[in-house]
């Protein structure tokens, strides 16, 4: 019986090795040779210069942003779970029937006795802490689902996610500019409650998000507009308002016969000046959200009409 030839043995370790068992002694002459850069002064020199370097750059930066916004502020706003998200997307939605609206407060670890020493609850522990990071992952979204919905409508063009993000961009820069000078007006000056602010402004996206898909369905693709979709986005707006009502009651109208304990951060106001912040929080519950919300839900399901915003949006940046 004829059998195949038994294959070389010692051909193909010479001819197809690893490209690191060239020299000899094969592939264990790599090791020494890593090992070698390893302990090499220039390397280490190298090594430790390029993380100094490192480090330096980024204390630039944090030095830099602190001076406007502080970091350690910000993780407070991105401590969440999942229970919270979910939580707080239905209390968003739904927020008739929630009590209490107060936020939770603890003594600080390091003087418990103090009664001037005390600090609100991440968001993870407590519902009604305001948070960044449903509004931010709702920005986003918003833009994404917007540009999705276009396609779907044989609408898309490289234009609409632009402009649809720059939309997003300005209302989002032009409330943070309110709230900034309505902080000024009001005399809030502790930068913890304006960055509540700018928390609980982002949390329109889910309502439009909502009126988006949920008008998406009822019109067949043909919109916002019709009975269906005004429906829909009175239902968000009133939700998102009456939230926004309710929560930023205890930012900017402390109540003094509250247990808030004293240096807690929520400090009474004079008649006049709470007065000043009771119309502040009905104009820009209502009206600002109303404006703000109404152009960001506007989806016109004509592709022609999408298509002449799209060019007149080109030609402007064009020219």
């Amino acid at each position: 019986m004829m059998r195949s030839p038994p294959p070389p043995q010692s051909q193909s370790h010479s001819n197809y090795g690893s490209p690191y068992s060239g020299q000899a002694g094969g592939g264990g002459s790599f090791a020494p040779a890593f090992g070698g850069f390893i302990n090499d002064p220039t390397a280490q020199m190298s090594y430790q210069v390029g993380k100094t370097a490192l480090n330096a750059g980024q204390e630039y930066m944090e030095q830099n942003i602190n001076r406007y916004v502080s970091i350690s502020a910000l993780k407070h706003y991105f401590n969440v779970s999942t229970p919270y998200v979910l939580r707080k997307l239905l209390l968003v939605l739904f927020p008739w029937r929630h009590k209490p609206w107060s936020r939770e407060q603890r003594p600080s670890h390091s003087s418990p006795s103090d009664a001037s020493n005390y600090y609100f609850l991440p968001p993870r522990d407590d519902i009604n802490s305001p948070d960044m990071y449903i509004p931010v992952m709702a920005f986003v979204t918003y833009i994404l689902l917007s540009t999705l919905l276009a396609g779907l409508r044989g609408a898309f063009h490289p234009e609409v996610m632009g402009l649809t993000a720059t939309t997003a961009f300005v209302v989002v820069l032009l409330e943070i500019l309110g709230l900034k000078f309505g902080t000024y007006v009001l005399s809030i000056s502790n930068d913890s409650q304006l960055l509540d602010l700018v928390a609980y402004s982002g949390y329109k996206f889910v309502g439009v998000i909502v009126t988006l898909v949920i008008s998406e369905i009822l019109n067949r693709g043909q919109g916002t507009g019709g009975w269906a979709g005004w429906t829909v986005f009175g239902y968000t707006f009133m939700a998102n308002a009456f939230f926004l009502l309710r929560s930023l009651k205890y930012v900017l109208l402390p109540d003094s016969s509250s247990s808030t304990p004293a240096g807690s951060g929520l400090h009474t106001v004079a008649r006049s000046q709470r007065n000043r912040r009771t119309q502040f929080l009905f104009i820009y519950s209502y009206i600002v959200q109303f404006l703000f919300m109404w152009i960001l839900s506007r989806q016109d399901g004509s592709p022609a009409q999408i298509k002449t915003a799209a060019g007149a949006a080109k030609g402007v940046v064009g020219g």
